[in-house]
């Protein structure tokens, strides 16, 4: 059973060596390398972010939010990214994330959540959708990512109880 805790400091070291993975992969992000734990932390909510705990208490993935816009009309709608050790694929550890960053943010008052993932990130997608997120639609050639240019699906969730 994975463990889901609010994320700290203490847990940096291993949340930026999971994204760094991530990246490695070239269909998590448009990121080439991860931030210094300063930036990755003031950019996100910080009620809005979680870890994963494998049994030896290691960082098996994490999950946070970013909100999209400055203007008090989307006070509600994040942007959020979800991340898990190689190692640690396929055991539920991304599912029991986003289930844990619904439910926060549904307390938090907040009615959409959104993401971008790139159409050959098949089990993120699958995940999501799982977790009741929708295609929104496909934002073609949005950007060039290691001389290529990339798709990138849009997704979202809107709460059935806030809003």
């Amino acid at each position: 059973m994975t463990a889901i805790t609010a994320m700290t400091g203490e847990h940096a070291a291993q949340v930026l060596e999971i994204y760094r993975l991530g990246i490695a992969t070239g269909n998590a992000t448009f990121e080439t390398e991860p931030p210094t734990w300063e930036r990755f932390t003031a950019s996100r909510l910080p009620d809005q972010r979680f870890v994963a705990l494998g049994a030896d208490g290691s960082v098996a993935g994490w999950v946070a939010c970013s909100p999209v816009s400055e203007r008090c009309v989307y006070a509600g709608v994040v942007e959020h990214s979800v991340y898990v050790h190689p190692d640690h694929g396929g055991k539920g550890v991304g599912r029991a994330l986003l289930d844990t960053l619904i439910t926060a943010t549904e307390a938090a008052g907040i009615w959409t959540i959104q993401s971008g993932i790139f159409p050959e990130n098949t089990p993120s997608l699958a995940l999501h959708a799982a977790c009741g997120f929708r295609t929104v639609g496909t934002r073609e050639r949005v950007g060039e990512h290691h001389g290529v240019w990339r798709d990138v699906i849009l997704l979202e969730r809107r709460s059935p109880v806030v809003g």
